[in-house]
Parts: structure tokens; C-alpha cells; sequence
């Protein structure tokens, strides 16, 4: 086997992370948790469905209130924005500050929702919506760590649902995507193509 030619690339020094210099396309969520009586959002791009069945993960920050807040009530919320909800997800970024309450001066103005079985907000107008019940909380990853969480309940918009005999094309074109384009940039996403799959490929 022939060694890549690297004359074409540029080594990255792994003394810092390699994340900020580079573009890699990840999906974008809201977590949703209970604070104490309050509520909290945050926007999450490392975010990835866990295995085949339901389960699903993010990274977080002990630092953080969302992973304090699940470790303590064992429960959280995903929302799934549409491309027109990036200011209100980006507004749900806001940093908690001595002065400022996340709640009262971030979370109380977007457009959320409560969860229809837990006392837990969502993102009134997401496109798929998880309730999830804490199944691991996953230390050591420097300083973060990977919350999962098992999905106890899931809500798709009609228009969204994946239907076998339906051109997907044609309903993403019309039903777009959102995309964050990791570190700091966004996408809509409308344009398409099926994968070539071998023609025995199985999960």
C-alpha cells in the first residue's frame, strides 16, 4: 500500500485541539432542562444518535448547567431547529453571568414549549423533538464528557417524516435542513443526492 502524499497537506500540531481549524459538518440541537423551578437551553453541535436503537448523546461540561441539571433530575429535551429558529438558537448560546439570569433574561424570550410528558421545555418550532431519561454520563474526555440519554418519547413534523415511496429530493428541497458548519458557520440544507451504497450493504 503506497503512503499518502502529504505534500498536499498541512500537518495540524495536536498541542491544541484540532477543531477550530478546520470545517466539519455536524447537526445542530437545542437540550432542554429543568433547573431548579426555572429552565435552561443550550445549543449543542456534538450531537449524534448513540448505536442503532434509541438512544442519543451530546458532548458537555461538568462546568456547564445543562450536565449538572441532568445529573440531577435525570431527564432532558432535544429540539431539532429549522434554518429560519438559527437567531433564537443562537440567542439560546447566551453565557450565564452574575448580573444576568438565563432564565429570566434568555430562555423566558425564546419560542419554547413544554414537553408533553416531561416539565421540560422544547423548541416550540423544531422539526423533531426527543424526550429523553439519562442512561450514562460518560467523564474523562479532557475536560468534557458525553451525556446519553435513552429517547422515552419522539415527535417529527408531518412534513419531515421519512416516507418509503416519497422522492426525498423533492421534500428536503421543499423541507430544508439545518446544518452547523462547525466552528462558527450555518447551512441550509435542500440539495441531495442518494448515497451508492454496495448493493448487499446492511447496517
Amino acid at each position: 500500500m503506497e503512503i499518502t502524499d502529504r505534500s498536499n497537506y498541512s500537518f495540524l500540531d495536536l498541542s491544541t485541539a484540532v477543531w477550530d481549524r478546520i470545517f466539519m459538518v455536524a447537526p445542530l440541537v437545542v437540550v432542554g432542562t429543568r433547573e431548579g423551578l426555572q429552565y435552561d437551553m443550550a445549543p449543542k453541535h456534538m450531537a449524534f444518535p448513540v448505536g442503532f436503537e434509541n438512544y442519543f448523546g451530546f458532548v458537555c461540561t461538568p462546568e456547564h448547567s445543562t450536565y449538572q441539571n441532568i445529573r440531577r433530575t435525570g431527564e432532558f429535551t432535544v429540539s431539532f431547529p429549522l434554518p429560519e429558529d438559527i437567531v433564537p438558537v443562537s440567542i439560546s448560546a447566551t453565557s450565564r453571568e452574575e448580573l444576568i439570569s438565563k432564565y429570566r433574561d434568555v430562555v423566558s424570550s425564546l419560542p419554547v414549549a413544554r414537553a408533553e410528558s416531561l416539565d421540560v421545555p422544547v423548541l416550540r418550532d423544531a422539526y423533531l423533538i426527543f424526550e429523553c431519561s439519562l442512561f450514562k454520563i460518560i467523564d474523562g474526555f479532557g475536560e468534557n464528557s458525553i451525556i446519553t440519554g435513552e429517547i422515552t418519547a419522539a415527535y417529527v413534523k408531518k412534513e419531515y417524516r421519512r416516507v418509503s415511496d416519497s422522492d426525498a429530493q423533492e421534500q428536503l428541497n421543499e423541507y430544508n435542513l439545518l446544518a452547523f458548519i462547525a466552528p462558527d458557520r450555518f447551512a441550509r440544507v435542500s440539495n441531495t443526492h442518494r448515497f451508492p451504497f454496495p448493493e448487499d450493504f446492511r447496517k
